[in-house]
């Protein structure tokens, strides 16, 4: 079947919410009117059970269904938090709030989440648990790692995981998944290379940290094309230089920052080694120092086998076999689901927003087509994994 039927018929209400969301965005945890309203439509729905301020704004719902024989307990996720970007949409529910902007698509995650949260609520045709998840600050505040960091997935005994993101380019009505690796870890550098200031006419009175630094920096080019496996997939961008300011001194320090980004724990960890090798190396062959700030921060986003074959039989059972691609190429882009995957199996799988502006981009707008294909894999998810 193509969706759920009961969702066709909520598709107009979902789109009220998710519009609503938009015009209203709120960054990383300052969610609260977002997860105020969350709260309340769940509440409204006949959610069993309902906290708040877990991994401090997000919240959980339980849904218990007609029968509990099999003891299974799924977790469903979505993300609530916007961007600090000014919105250029010009439609009639863009941001009312000047450089907050749902230019990710979160407000269509929680509204489709929602969404499938009424439906099951209402039905419960299905044996076992659903946890209904909403998260603060996926973007850049790890606040997946908060709620896991919190005890969520062991105070609901959740035994398996599932994530959703829309996705520019791929058509509306389709899915796109794979095993393994979907997303990369994303690391954070700064590095402060400190020289010896002098005058710009007499450079070799001092230590040329702005030299220096453009040896670093194609420097660390070479640990992609050169330290790396080239079937092994590497990022590293410098994409902050800060020095000087004056035309004619050489200042004492520059400032290097960027990413770093990979699709595996080995790479990563092999990144990191070398990454401080070079920029040590390079610093002290000139007379300079590195002061190297080196963050490990989201890690791999690494599908499970078993249940991403799970989600694949789903997402066909929705949207058709043709409309599924099963092994998409990953992403350099990074996910916080990452940690709920660390801490269960599970799958993400991204659903597809059609042609629109891509992610982060100020005239991006969430397709509310899209809306009953999400909300109708969530509910034939949670019916197929526990059928009662």
């Amino acid at each position: 079947m193509p969706i759920v039927n009961r969702m066709a018929e909520l598709h107009d209400e979902i789109t009220k919410w998710r519009r609503e969301y938009h015009s209203n965005p709120e960054l990383l945890y300052d969610v609260h009117e977002t997860a105020a309203s969350v709260a309340e439509k769940l509440k409204e729905f006949g959610v069993d059970e309902i906290e708040t301020g877990v991994g401090r704004t997000g919240v959980v719902g339980v849904i218990h269904g007609k029968t509990n024989n099999s003891g299974k307990v799924i977790g469903l996720r979505a993300d609530m938090d916007a961007l600090p970007i000014v919105e250029a949409t010009g439609l009639p529910h863009a941001s009312k709030i000047e450089g907050k902007m749902h230019a990710c698509g979160h407000d269509g995650h929680t509204s489709m989440l929602l969404g499938a949260a009424k439906y099951l609520a209402e039905t419960r045709n299905f044996d076992g648990t659903v946890i209904v998840i909403f998260q603060p600050a996926e973007e850049g505040g790890a606040g997946g790692k908060a709620m896991v960091d919190d005890g969520m997935m062991d105070k609901y005994k959740v035994q398996e995981v599932y994530g959703m993101h829309n996705m520019p380019g791929l058509d509306v009505g389709e899915f796109a998944i794979r095993p393994g690796a979907l997303m990369a870890s994303t690391d954070e550098f700064d590095v402060i290379i400190e020289g010896r200031g002098s005058h710009a006419a007499m450079p070799h009175q001092g230590i040329d940290p702005i030299v220096i630094a453009a040896q670093v920096i194609i420097g660390l080019q070479a640990i992609v094309s050169r330290s790396t496996d080239p079937l092994d997939s590497l990022v590293i961008s410098v994409t902050i230089v800060e020095a000087g300011n004056a035309y004619n001194v050489v200042p004492n320090s520059v400032k290097l920052s960027g990413t770093v980004r990979t699709l595996s724990k080995d790479v990563r960890a092999h990144a990191e080694k070398r990454f401080r090798e070079v920029c040590k190396g390079i610093c002290e062959a000139h007379g300079a120092v590195a002061k190297i700030t080196y963050s490990n921060n989201y890690p791999v986003t690494a599908n499970h086998a078993a249940q991403t074959d799970k989600a694949i039989a789903i997402a066909r059972s929705v949207a058709g076999d043709t409309k599924v691609e099963t092994n998409v190429a990953p992403t350099m882009g990074g996910e916080d689901f990452s940690y709920m995957l660390e801490a269960r199996p599970g799958a993400f799988i991204f659903v597809g927003n059609g042609d629109t502006a891509g992610l982060h981009h100020p005239e991006y707008d969430f397709n509310d087509e899209a809306i009953p294909f999400g909300c109708s894999y969530w509910v034939e998810l949670t019916e197929t994994l526990m059928p009662s």
